[in-house]
């Protein structure tokens, strides 16, 4: 049985950069790449739901993404997701039960040389080997319940929905 299902959706993570449009847009994965290049040691099976920037998911984007986990017979689940709805995203999964469920995301497309993205990928894969079932967020080396986090903008990073 697979230990770990992973699902993608776009967002920063999956942007490439264009010169002739002088902006990013979501391309390919990288994440299978990622994931060989570390020689994750786990069974996982990688699935590609959409390649979108997450401003633009719409409810029914979510429901194909709660479908998705739901559906699935791995019982830890990572989803790759743009940092702008995350949040909404997550709590979209609250409820999925008997799952633990991680999104996680870059601040920098993972092609580039300064990214978190692939920092936040390992950090997720430990985070749903070791958090109780649930939904939650981890980047930046925080891992944060669904419902209990938000973007701070201006910070760069998720914290703390109080804070």
């Amino acid at each position: 049985m697979t230990q770990l299902h992973v699902f993608t959706t776009g967002g920063t993570i999956d942007k490439v950069y264009f010169d002739a449009l002088s902006e990013f847009q979501v391309g390919e994965s990288p994440l299978d790449a990622i994931l060989r290049e570390a020689n994750v040691g786990l069974d996982y099976e990688l699935t590609s739901l959409m390649k979108k920037d997450s401003l633009e998911l719409t409810d029914e984007d979510r429901d194909v993404i709660f479908d998705a986990v739901a559906t699935s017979a791995a019982e830890r689940i990572l989803i790759t997701h743009g940092t702008d709805t995350m949040v909404q995203t997550a709590d979209r999964l609250r409820g999925v039960e008997g799952k633990t469920i991680i999104l996680t995301g870059a601040m920098q497309p993972a092609r580039l040389r300064s990214t978190d993205a692939i920092f936040n990928v390992g950090f997720a894969i430990a985070a749903a080997q070791l958090q109780a079932p649930g939904v939650y967020i981890a980047m930046s080396g925080r891992v944060f319940p669904a419902g209990q986090v938000r973007k701070d903008r201006a910070a760069g990073q998720f914290v703390d929905a109080q804070d």
